[in-house]
């Protein structure tokens, strides 16, 4: 794009630029939207889907896909020295991603033009981040590759399960497969990322020394049971064993969590956040392991993982990563951070506490849940689209 685009205009120079922008307007749109839809009936697109649905469906293989390809662009790059997508085709890919968002505003009745559009951006984000890899034979970055064909997977079982064109849907309970698995595969995606990252993020950014700590055998026995966990939870849907699998989960996040713990991290509101939304995450295992004793409902312990590990780990991730990769001082930050987290944290403790609290005020909740997400994230677009389409503020390439 050199030549044709000012060189004020970096948005498409690496691939966090496009995908946390478009990440963080999507959610603002899309959750204005269903307030609206939920609170005053406004239209979804007009497609095969409920409103729920729906609304499940992009914030985990809309939003949360965009900022995963946003991570993993910029992180495979770093981890291999070899360039990732950039120029026309990162825009391209950007491209392909917005147009199956706007496939069912723009072709109602018909699935089938957003799923093109949607498993077309899944195979090449796969295809591009999967090369430099192997190129590098990097093999094991390959677990991170396998949870993205994971969702991709995911999203084709969401497909499948949809009726099209007067067709019965090709597989009975693929909505439910679809969406339930993505979220489980989206969330260990961001487990990984969170492990590799947070204790690193934590010692270098406290400003005093300490070492944290973390226990080999929790990364191991973490991923069977997390396998088993989505088995049983899933695709068996048994109750009693999903749930002690989720209690094994808890403690084992829990004593991890309590391994990386350094009261210096309040101070530093890119630290809080993804801590406070790792234990947010970590709480929907506890949710989800007491749902056969007590009368929880289940969207409960859904949101703790969509709020926390989706919402806030990713917003946090997203703000550091903008930061460190456009040469900016992550010390030096915008004020608007701590309220943006304080926002997001608002939104968590709104859809997942306080309805086990006060459940007769449900709606109540729900509203200040949905405000807050908007909130949030519109101080997130006001801080950092300037940043995401301006050049490195140190003058270097990228």
């Amino acid at each position: 794009m050199n030549g044709l685009i000012p060189p004020s205009f970096a948005l498409f120079n690496l691939g966090f630029r496009p995908f946390f922008l478009l990440a963080g307007v999507f959610s603002l749109v899309s959750i204005f939207i269903w307030g609206g839809v939920y609170v005053y009936g406004w239209p979804t697109p007009r497609l095969p889907l409920t409103p729920m649905q729906w609304h499940a469906h992009e914030m985990i293989f809309g939003y949360g896909m965009a900022v995963a390809a946003g991570f993993l662009l910029t992180a495979v790059r770093n981890w291999t020295n070899i360039k990732t997508l950039q120029g026309y085709p990162l825009a391209g890919l950007a491209t392909l991603w917005l147009a199956a968002r706007m496939a069912g505003w723009i072709i109602p009745g018909q699935i089938l033009p957003m799923l093109l559009l949607d498993l077309t951006f899944d195979l090449w984000l796969i295809v591009a981040i999967l090369i430099p890899i192997l190129r590098a034979k990097q093999h094991d970055q390959i677990g991170i590759v396998s949870k993205i064909i994971l969702l991709m997977l995911s999203n084709l079982c969401f497909y499948l399960g949809v009726p099209n064109l007067g067709m019965s849907a090709v597989l009975e309970q693929g909505i439910a497969w679809g969406l339930y698995s993505g979220l489980y595969f989206l969330l260990a995606l961001i487990y990984t990322m969170a492990r590799r990252v947070l204790p690193m993020f934590i010692e270098r950014g406290v400003g005093y020394p300490v070492t944290l700590k973390n226990r080999a055998w929790i990364d191991r026995s973490g991923i069977y049971v997390f396998v088993l966990f989505v088995i049983a939870d899933v695709f068996w849907r048994y109750a009693p064993v999903s749930a002690a699998l989720a209690g094994l989960l808890f403690v084992s996040h829990t004593i991890r969590l309590a391994g990386w713990y350094t009261s210096g991290i309040w101070k530093k509101p890119l630290l809080w956040v993804l801590y406070v939304g790792y234990g947010g995450a970590t709480f929907g295992f506890l949710l989800k392991a007491l749902a056969p004793f007590l009368p929880l409902s289940p969207s409960l312990a859904l949101h703790a993982f969509a709020l926390g590990g989706i919402g806030m780990i990713t917003a946090g991730m997203m703000a550091r990563i903008a930061l460190g990769h456009t040469g900016r001082d992550i010390q030096q930050h915008s004020r608007l951070l701590a309220p943006i987290f304080i926002s997001l944290v608002t939104a968590y403790v709104a859809r997942v506490i306080l309805p086990i609290i006060a459940p007769a005020h449900y709606l109540l909740w729900l509203g200040i849940a949905q405000a807050a997400w908007l909130i949030a994230f519109a101080m997130f677009i006001w801080v950092y689209a300037p940043i995401l389409v301006k050049p490195r503020a140190d003058g270097k390439p990228g």
